[in-house]
């Protein structure tokens, strides 16, 4: 590395935190419950908490968010710390990360950290060092908080392994949605050690999970599974492209979640790149299409209107779209229809469904009853019959699109 000034630990956090800020892989949902109430340890992974992040529950969870390093040998052209980069690095020593994340959960700052790193060296030089982190707050420190490690697809099999044991989840980014972005864009990065690496993680955390059903005493390998993240608006690719992608990956490697993150225009880029980012409204219908598929039980060609391009429709959300595509489906009497067609119902989710199957058990649904299970009936009436409630002409109506689109709204000034 060039000689570089001193820098002192405020100044590498400003820097640091900032280059991490392109990762939207750190939610921490799922983990293991783990607190220091009984005095053993510093930490839990629960309770209240610099980078906020949310569950699947809404819950929002604060995570030291920090690279080891900004420094990189790799050139991939979509990230702004890439080596031919003109940006100030700087570099954490593993003992600076241990001393930030004690320091900062001791202020109650953080519920946890989330680290990741550019390559120094080598891939298993750097993987060994975010593993010295992570081992370093468990062992010597008792730390029972929330950890998130970024894992370097390359580095050796042991190195991936030994991330696993002092790690809650533990993440490889895909990057882009297909090999040929992904070696034009990243050549040193190989999709084979991509996939390797998903694959050894997918069979570690079964492998614990079984031996975790005969003692508990057998030590947990990523308790809270593995994710990924896709850059969105880098490249070529559709809608469609991205999302028969996270499919492929969730049914593979049994991720817990694939993350979308939309493209950011860095400085100097590569004439590769786009000028302007994505609309960010198109990362927000992917996750709601990737939901879709995971908890509503859509599949992904459902979804997709593939006479549009491939592409989601930024007006409304998609299960509406598809509502507003199959009309005939509707409407639907909540009194008598099963968990799968309630759940493809625009306006109603998992619990609204699981609360509206309890209740009609005791009596027949009225529209008010089914207002009190729900969130809203502003969409939800246009599509279900209740004892009291037909919609009547509404369905059919070339209008109701426009009705129940989101209707503009006035920028504020300031």
């Amino acid at each position: 590395m060039m000689h570089l000034p001193q820098l002192s630990v405020m100044d590498k956090l400003e820097i640091l935190s900032d280059a991490a800020k392109y990762d939207a892989s750190c939610a921490s949902s799922s983990t293991t419950k783990r607190d220091s109430l009984g005095g053993k340890g510093l930490g839990s992974t629960t309770g209240s908490g610099i980078c906020h992040s949310y569950a699947p529950d809404g819950r929002c969870i604060s995570l030291l968010k920090i690279l080891l390093t900004n420094f990189c040998t790799y050139d991939c052209v979509f990230c702004i710390n890439r080596s031919s980069s003109n940006v100030q690095r700087a570099r954490f020593s593993v003992e600076e990360v241990v001393a930030l994340t004690l320091n900062f959960y001791k202020r109650n700052y953080i519920e946890g950290l989330f680290l990741s790193s550019g390559i120094i060296r080598s891939p298993d030089y750097t993987m060994a060092e975010l593993v010295r982190v992570a081992e370093t707050l468990r062992v010597q420190h008792g730390f029972r908080g929330y950890i998130h490690l970024k894992l370097i697809p390359s580095a050796s099999p042991d190195l991936v392994a030994r991330a696993g044991l002092f790690a809650d989840r533990v993440s490889v980014n895909i990057e882009l949605p297909s090999e040929a972005s992904l070696k034009s864009f990243a050549p040193e990065k190989q999709p084979r050690d991509i996939s390797a690496a998903m694959g050894g993680l997918k069979l570690k955390i079964e492998e614990s999970k079984a031996e975790r059903a005969k003692t508990s005493k057998a030590p947990s390998f990523s308790p809270a599974g593995q994710s990924t993240q896709m850059i969105v608006g880098a490249d070529g690719a559709s809608d469609a492209a991205i999302l028969d992608r996270s499919a492929q990956l969730y049914g593979s490697f049994g991720l817990k979640r694939v993350y979308y993150s939309a493209f950011s225009p860095i400085p100097d880029s590569s004439s590769q790149l786009p000028l302007a980012e994505p609309p960010l409204l198109r990362e927000h219908r992917l996750y709601q299409a990737d939901w879709l598929t995971r908890f509503y039980g859509f599949e992904v060609g459902e979804i997709l209107d593939r006479h549009s391009g491939d592409m989601l429709d930024l007006a409304i959300d998609p299960k509406l779209a598809w509502a507003l595509r199959h009309r005939d489906r509707f409407p639907l009497d909540v009194n008598s229809a099963d968990r799968e067609s309630l759940l493809r119902v625009p306006g109603l989710g998992p619990r609204s469904v699981k609360r509206i199957l309890d209740m009609r058990r005791i009596k027949r649904l009225r529209l008010e009853d089914v207002g009190k299970l729900a969130r809203s009936l502003t969409t939800l009436r246009n599509f279900i019959v209740t004892a009291d409630w037909r919609p009547g002409a509404t369905l059919d109506s070339d209008r109701l699109r426009q009705h129940l689109a989101p209707k503009p709204q006035q920028l504020a000034l300031f």
